[in-house]
């Protein structure tokens, strides 16, 4: 049975590009093995968006070390530099951080995607290499993330960045539950009372753990667990080995479970990209939902053909190129969210 057979709304392009990938050399998990073929392909994808990549002379790229609980991790900073020229600025700040289910990934997989927004944009971004599972278990992750939002808003005189032109987090996946995840925890913190997160970019989110106990009036809106339960590229067995490293105390916690949070009043504008091919899928239309309830003003793109991250895997296919344009609608909308409330 062909991929198109089995889902027959998977988008055709994406379909071809993944029934030639070669089979995995073994399916049992192997934490370093996972490591290294996730490096690799984000070398291999990037072979196909080099070629968008602004010019040097555009931004400037500095690796700096930021401290947090019990030891330090590095923060990846990208700053406009509009025709070589330094002195210019303020910016708008986006902290980002990266998917890969809490074990994976780096800085390096939404490198090329910062570097373009950064300088079409003109935003001062912060990628956080925030420690993963299994060596660091939960919630170290969402602390390391706080920590690193604090520290740019703590530094962004530094940074040439001003929160009051905007102050915005993102990421994909996992990312994007450490994205609502500090948005959620800044809400009730004294220390952004002058310096409220304006806006949030939640990417194929991952925002409920598969073990925690859904409120009755949700059980009918989560069925892509199960729906997509063998989906191309991200599987739900595949996302409880993720849990198994992370090993989440409370699968009830509101800083990983968002979709459980007492209360989702005052949390900034949030854009949403939801795949439909996607064991996330229900998560992210539902979350969207409940933030529009709470008076959160939000965005959502919805692509019914995309497994998850496909338009990252496979940046040359139409419906990536799509998604991409969308993305950047999404960043500016929320930069515009910002204006509008001043």
């Amino acid at each position: 049975m062909s991929l198109t057979d089995k889902f027959p709304k998977l988008d055709q392009e994406i379909a071809a590009l993944i029934s030639m990938m070669p089979a995995p050399a073994s399916t049992t998990p192997n934490v370093e093995r996972a490591r290294k073929e996730f490096e690799d392909a984000i070398v291999a994808v990037q072979e196909n968006t080099k070629a968008q990549l602004p010019l040097e002379s555009e931004y400037r790229l500095e690796d700096r070390s930021i401290p947090v609980e019990n030891g330090e991790i590095s923060v990846r900073c990208l700053f406009p530099t509009p025709s070589g020229n330094s002195s210019k600025g303020p910016y708008p700040l986006l902290v980002w951080y990266h998917g890969g289910g809490y074990y994976l990934g780096s800085v390096n997989f939404d490198d090329h995607l910062l570097r373009r927004i950064c300088v079409k944009y003109g935003l001062v971004i912060v990628n956080v290499e925030y420690r993963m599972a299994p060596e660091f278990p939960y919630p170290t992750s969402i602390h390391d993330g706080y920590a690193a939002l604090k520290w740019a808003v703590g530094n962004q005189t530094s940074l040439n960045a001003s929160s009051s032109l905007g102050l915005m987090v993102g990421g994909i996946s996992a990312g994007g539950n450490l994205t609502a995840s500090v948005a959620l925890r800044a809400r009730d913190d004294p220390f952004f009372a002058t310096t409220p997160i304006t806006g949030q970019i939640l990417v194929v989110a991952w925002l409920l753990h598969s073990k925690a106990t859904v409120p009755e009036e949700y059980k009918a809106e989560l069925k892509s667990m199960e729906e997509n339960a063998d989906a191309p590229l991200c599987t739900s067995k595949e996302l409880d080995y993720c849990l198994e490293l992370l090993k989440v105390p409370d699968p009830n916690d509101p800083l990983f479970s968002l979709i459980l949070a007492p209360s989702h009043k005052d949390l900034p504008p949030a854009y949403f990209v939801v795949a439909g091919h996607d064991p996330l899928r229900d998560e992210g239309l539902l979350y969207e939902k409940i933030l529009k309830q709470a008076g959160v003003r939000t965005k959502l793109d919805f692509y019914p053909g995309l497994p998850h991250g496909g338009q990252f895997m496979f940046p040359q296919t139409t419906i990536a190129k799509k998604a991409d344009k969308d993305f950047e609608a999404g960043v500016e909308w929320l930069l515009n969210q910002k204006k509008s409330a001043l």
